[in-house]
């Protein structure tokens, strides 16, 4: 097999299950951090959402900052700064100050999609379509408050003058491939729910990919949704919370909380075939040790991807640290084969 060594790390959603309040939420979520550290991921970013119960992660720079204080080595990030909702002078303030309290650890990973419904999206900032307009100027706008030469400006973010955050452009369509190349940043593209078209904007990338002074070569990372457990029919089991979330989110169903899993029923196998579930589910690895490596090989294989961001949407935290302890294994498995 033709497979390149591969970083590996974790996109935290900060989800609610049943049961759960927001704190031991964010408890659990320095808890998984701590695991993922001992099992050699990279990064974990979090995303950014709002007006969505089940999901406490709408604040992407405290929780990093959050996670940072527990750990030594996880790099920590956005994944991403939805940037249309921000000013890019205050997003270079955070996201300086973050690197000033943990050097050498932070990443800034930007997009442009609202992270929510269109009535919230106009509550956040007025002006949003907008805004979307004039998302590659102010990525550059972030770039140069974060230069050394931006010292002789009139607008300066002094905090964030000449200090290493790397910039990923986040995507889940053609179009973001596109502007990742031209600026010659790292490409993180959605593919754990937006898989349509994914190998078409990792080729886009790739082939129009101008060096720059922050990337020599094309970095793609890949979403993709990670459940391991110790045999395939208890990670189908803990893949129902998951199942049920998807199910809920093309219905237009509120969800309030991640469910309890449930048997795998041939029933819920059938749904899982839908078209619309289908494609969204389509980079879901589910099984044991064995049955994921296998999946995670054949896709490394056929994408070449340099890193892979997992998503693991379970209901119990005990069995998510699991899972994410089994992926780490894989992976150093993949990595020391070669």
């Amino acid at each position: 097999m033709n497979i390149k060594r591969t970083a590996y790390s974790i996109l935290e959603l900060a989800t609610v299950s049943k049961g759960d309040n927001i704190g031991q939420v964010f408890t659990n979520t320095v808890t998984l951090a701590k695991e993922a550290e001992a099992a050699g991921f990279k990064r974990m970013w979090f995303a950014e959402h709002h007006n969505m119960p089940a999901i406490a992660s709408s604040v992407p720079p405290i929780l990093m900052a959050h996670v940072a204080q527990a750990t030594t080595t996880l790099r920590v990030g956005s994944g991403g700064v939805m940037l249309p909702n921000h000013s890019p002078f205050i997003v270079a303030e955070q996201f300086g100050t973050l690197a000033r309290l943990f050097p050498d650890r932070i990443d800034l990973g930007l997009g442009r999609a609202p992270g929510t419904d269109p009535e919230t999206t106009r509550a956040i900032k007025p002006g949003f379509i907008e805004a979307t307009h004039s998302f590659p100027d102010d990525v550059d706008k972030i770039q140069a408050y974060f230069s050394k030469e931006n010292r002789t400006a009139k607008v300066r973010v002094t905090l964030a003058e000449g200090m290493e955050v790397p910039i990923f452009i986040l995507g889940s369509s053609t179009s973001s491939a596109h502007l990742a190349a031209k600026k010659g940043l790292p490409y993180a593209f959605a593919s754990h729910f937006s898989t349509q078209y994914f190998y078409d904007a990792i080729r886009i990338y790739r082939s129009q990919f101008e060096p720059s002074v922050s990337l020599e070569k094309p970095y793609v990372l890949a979403g993709i949704n990670v459940f391991v457990a110790d045999t395939d029919q208890e990670a189908e089991r803990l893949y129902t919370s998951n199942l049920r979330l998807v199910i809920n989110i093309l219905s237009g169903t509120s969800t309030p909380y991640i469910e309890e899993p449930t048997e795998m029923t041939s029933d819920l196998k059938e749904i899982m075939q839908h078209p619309r579930i289908h494609q969204m589910a389509r980079y879901s690895f589910i099984g044991s040790k064995e049955t994921v490596k296998k999946q995670v090989l054949a896709f490394l294989e056929e994408t070449q991807v340099d890193e892979l961001i997992s998503v693991t949407t379970m209901y119990n935290i005990r069995d998510r640290i699991k899972s994410v302890q089994l992926f780490g294994e894989i992976m150093t498995e993949i990595n020391t084969s070669k």
